[in-house]
């Protein structure tokens, strides 16, 4: 489980710079479990990941071309992901009164040469989603295949903050309505989950769709 260092660590480093790169964020066999399940259990349940939130989002290749299957728990080491990334909730939440609600997150596969165009994952006013995570379960990988997840200013969308290579183990959170990122194209086949922490925006007229 998640050290009272490195949780102090990703707070003061979300509160001063809006996201953080963390190695070797959680126990070396939860990631190799979690590798195997991209890498083989779930593989019929993969989909082409769509563009848009809310009805039928838009797939197209030319702006993503990941393909994705969504984490329910319904595995054990499905079940303690969520664990540790809801015991990360609440140390957020006491550290940063951030009033994270809920998360959500997906398996994502790239197959050699797709990407996802710059974008954001959330819009200011218009989005529950608070904190992206993005998780890497590419054991063995070398810096020379590509992949990596590049990280802009939120001033200036061509000022490269960080360029994130997707090596296993690595987590990256930040801002969600903050910083336009991308992820370029790679010669092997990239495995990470992707995650959101999110507030709960109902109130007495709409409830908000867990989506």
């Amino acid at each position: 489980m998640w050290q009272d260092a490195q949780l102090n660590r990703i707070a003061s480093t979300l509160s001063e710079c809006g996201y953080v790169v963390l190695d070797k964020a959680l126990p070396d066999e939860l990631c190799r479990q979690l590798a195997y399940e991209a890498r083989n259990d779930m593989q019929a349940y993969y989909r082409e990941a769509g563009v848009g939130r809310g009805g039928l989002p838009l797939q197209d290749k030319n702006i993503r071309g990941d393909q994705i299957t969504w984490l329910s728990g319904q595995t054990p080491v499905q079940s303690e992901w969520l664990h540790h990334m809801e015991a990360l909730r609440v140390a957020l939440n006491e550290r940063l009164f951030l009033g994270l609600f809920s998360f959500e997150s997906h398996y994502a596969h790239y197959a050699p040469g797709a990407f996802y165009q710059k974008h954001l994952d959330a819009f200011r006013g218009r989005s529950n989603r608070i904190l992206s995570t993005v998780f890497y379960l590419n054991e063995a990988w070398q810096s020379n295949w590509g992949g990596e997840l590049g990280l802009y200013s939120e001033h200036n969308q061509e000022e490269l903050l960080e360029k994130v290579e997707p090596m296993f183990g690595r987590m990256v959170i930040f801002l969600s309505d903050t910083f336009p990122h991308e992820v370029k194209a790679a010669s092997k086949d990239r495995y990470s989950i992707a995650g959101w922490f999110r507030v709960n925006s109902s109130d007495s007229k709409q409830i908000d769709p867990n989506a």
